[in-house]
């Protein structure tokens, strides 16, 4: 049995007789078309009644599109993204006032008449033809509902929205036969709940709702008369009768409205002629929408879970359809995000380096054995302004980030963890001197092995000519010595370790395969921080890797129902044995006490880590953890043009950076805070076997440079990672390279870094 309606009216069966006789003159009424003649009526009114009658019985009415919250994993808030700013409320949380305005001056006798109003359409025909123009419309309420869900359908897409909106006789037909269709299954007050939070009321507001708050920053069930009438009034033309923009003509609108209610006598006139004495009162609240608006400087996390969901099929299998889903928003995403860690990643960030030195610094950091992204922050804020930017540099160019940049010595673990795996032990002994030729051949993929060129072969050298073996793992890794880590991975072959770097989720910033050249174990092959911080989090978790997430849970609102979307999960999977993971803890742990990384120790808290200093200093490093989190700190210039030498951060001078100056410190105070009232856990560590190498007379650490007492330099500075121009120190001379470079050696940054050159045999 049919639903009755609210309100009165015909039937629906009347309603369609009806319609076929007034649905011509109601659309050229409304949409304003001149019809030259009575007999291009009767042709027009022939192809409506054919046109009717192919017309889908049901409307499909798409959910409302709505903003998003985006939470912090405390259910704190980030920010508010949404396409269309609109809060849907019942009507029962609208104003009373609202609901008399907007019928007063929109459609004042919408409870007699169903859904088309001939006695409308005969009163704005008859006022037509007496002005000698289109001067009033008689389109219902429901008619005006009608229109907006086709435009609400059409989303984004320009064409659609022009097919939604255009002034045709066939869209006219269309919508008075939804309209018929919407009476009988809505009734009167769904109607106006519908319409009151679909409409669009200027100023990036959808619905009354988000005008409310918009204009006088208050709910809808709050407004006066007086507000209520100038949010009535918006609804004709938003443009035109902007409060916030033509106060003058809005207040003319609000005034029209105001005696349309008290002509219907929905007030009565001293009430009408009180309000139309008040002043507007706006009270504007700015849209806030987007990333851009974020707190805790975390704007490019935001930025990151609106790219998570936009590629991750987990979403929706195409990406139109997870676009969609955006779009309309609704959703309200709870994220990995610690805002402790957050809090200190930022104040760190802040303390040292300033958004307007001529390098930036990204850091993120990721919890082991979850993958859980707990921060994310730049020195850069993102925003559109002069030292701002939209590129998210802690993360891959497919998720929003930049080409990545060369982490130099801190790939170097993930060499050593490939030899061990490999059967190597870890007081394994190379001569390491301090200079030599790539080793050559050396085994690569698929059974290719690569050659050093014989008559230029490519070359590289040790941080400075003090540093000359014999070493073994635990020294050559605490000095970063990189003769030593050529040799190995020249012994093992490149094969083992690029795989290595697969299982543990290292890849190229710029999706590019990693290539088949020794000089990888250098760090040649530009990364991101988070790929960074999330490799070193495979060994604090004991050899266990899992792929980064940074959002916990999803709930969508479609209408009054709630649900619940599935969300990506990390997987882990083992990259190593826990031995292996053990031994390099071990290793790095020495970094942190007596290598390169004493800046970036965390007092009693035990730590590991390591330093990068790389491509003639564009960029520096430091990437470290403890058994609950790892973190990864770039120090550099985006754009790889200015190098780090000569260069004022943060305040402070530098005659040349290293990884365990700059980044290290603001790794260490970002992890202190971030750890700060967490248990205080330890490593699993292995005894490595004293391997006895010739005494050179060198027990404090430093690599036997003669540093003026400055101890605190990295032993893997300079061109990719010393291979080129390294530093000896504040008191000493910088050794001059006594080989030369074959064309091809490297390539930088700017076009893909893949180490040195040779060839495959």
């Amino acid at each position: 049995m049919p639903k009755k309606r609210s309100g009165g009216g015909l039937s629906p069966t009347q309603q369609a007789a009806k319609f076929l006789g007034v649905s011509v003159l109601a659309g050229a009424v409304l949409a304003g078309i001149a019809l030259p003649a009575v007999g291009a009526l009767g042709l027009a009114a022939k192809g409506s009644v054919e046109s009717f009658d192919e017309l889908p019985a049901n409307m499909k009415t798409p959910p409302l599109s709505q903003r998003t919250t985006i939470l912090d994993a405390d259910g704190g808030q980030i920010a508010t993204v949404y396409s269309r700013d609109r809060t849907v409320v019942p009507l029962k949380d609208i104003s009373p006032y609202m609901q008399k305005a907007i019928v007063a001056i929109e459609d004042s006798r919408f409870y007699q008449h169903g859904a088309v109003d001939l006695k409308g359409v005969l009163r704005a025909l008859n006022k037509n033809a007496q002005t000698g123009g289109v001067s009033e419309g008689a389109s219902t309420l429901t008619q005006q509902y009608v229109k907006n869900v086709f435009i609400e359908e059409a989303g984004d897409d320009p064409t659609k929205v022009a097919q939604a909106t255009q002034q045709t006789i066939g869209r006219k037909i269309r919508e008075l036969k939804y309209a018929i269709q919407v009476e009988e299954e809505l009734g009167k007050k769904k109607i106006l709940e519908n319409y009151l939070n679909i409409t669009f009321f200027g100023q990036q507001a959808y619905g009354v709702e988000a005008a409310a708050q918009r204009y006088f920053s208050k709910s809808a069930k709050d407004l006066t008369v007086e507000q209520a009438a100038l949010l009535a009034g918006i609804v004709q033309s938003p443009s035109r009768y902007d409060p916030v923009n033509d106060e003058a003509e809005a207040t003319k609108r609000r005034n029209t409205v105001l005696q349309r209610m008290a002509a219907v006598g929905d007030i009565s006139r001293a009430q009408a002629a009180d309000a139309m004495k008040a002043p507007l009162g706006l009270k504007v609240s700015k849209p806030k929408n987007g990333c851009i608006t974020a707190v805790k400087g975390a704007g490019f996390f935001c930025d990151y879970v609106r790219e998570v969901f936009l590629t991750d099929p987990v979403f929706g299998k195409t990406k139109e359809r997870r676009a969609k889903i955006w779009n309309q928003g609704g959703l309200t995403i709870r994220t990995t995000m610690d805002p402790q860690s957050q809090k200190a990643a930022q104040r760190s960030i802040k303390d040292h380096v300033y958004k307007s030195d001529e390098v930036a610094t990204a850091a993120s950091i990721v919890q082991p054995g979850t993958g859980k992204i707990l921060a994310m922050g730049q020195s850069r804020p993102y925003g559109f302004k002069k030292n701002e930017t939209q590129i998210n540099l802690s993360v891959d160019q497919s998720m929003g980030g930049g080409m990545g940049y060369q982490p130099g010595s801190t790939f170097k673990p993930i060499v050593a963890a490939a030899a061990l795996e490999d059967g190597m032990p870890a007081n394994k002994v190379y001569s390491s001197p301090y200079q030599m030729a790539y080793p050559s051949p050396v085994s690569a993929c698929d059974g290719k092995r690569w050659v050093n060129d014989p008559n230029s072969p490519a070359k590289l050298q040790n941080e400075n000519s003090s540093e000359v073996g014999p070493y073994d793992m635990r020294e050559a890794t605490a000095k970063s010595v990189n003769t030593y880590y050529v040799q190995m991975i020249s012994d093992i072959g490149i094969c083992p370790v690029t795989t290595m770097a697969k299982k543990m989720g290292v890849v190229r910033a710029d999706g590019d395969k990693m290539p088949q050249v020794p000089s990888i174990a250098l760090g040649t092959q530009e990364m991101s921080p988070l790929t960074m911080a999330n490799a070193y989090a495979t060994f604090a978790s004991r050899g266990m890797h899992c792929t980064p997430v940074a959002i916990e849970s999803v709930s969508r609102r479609v209408g009054d129902k709630t649900s619940s979307l599935e969300v990506p999960k990390s997987t882990c999977s083992r990259a190593m044995s826990e031995n292996t993971a053990d031994t390099i803890n071990t290793l790095l742990k020495g970094v942190v006490e007596d290598g390169t990384g004493k800046k970036a120790g965390l007092g009693s808290r035990p730590s590991a880590g390591k330093t990068g200093t790389t491509d003639e200093r564009y960029a520096a490093w430091f990437v470290g953890y403890t058994p609950n989190m790892a973190g990864a700190v770039w120090v550099g210039d985006p754009a790889h043009k200015r190098k780090m030498v000569g260069i004022t951060i943060g305040g402070r001078s530098y005659g040349k950076v290293f990884g365990g100056e700059v980044p290290g410190p603001i790794w260490g105070d970002m992890m202190s805070g971030a750890l700060e009232g967490k248990p205080v856990e330890d490593f699993n560590t292995v005894h490595i076997p004293d391997s006895k190498p010739r005494d050179r007379g060198d027990d404090d650490g430093d690599g036997g440079r003669d540093d003026g007492g400055n101890g605190d330099n990295d032993g893997d500075d300079g061109f990719i990672g010393g291979l080129v121009g390294g530093n000896n120190g504040g008191g000493g001379d910088e050794p001059t390279p006594s080989f030369s470079i074959p064309e091809g050696f490297i390539r930088g940054q700017g076009n893909g870094g893949n180490g040195n050159g040779g060839r495959f045999g």
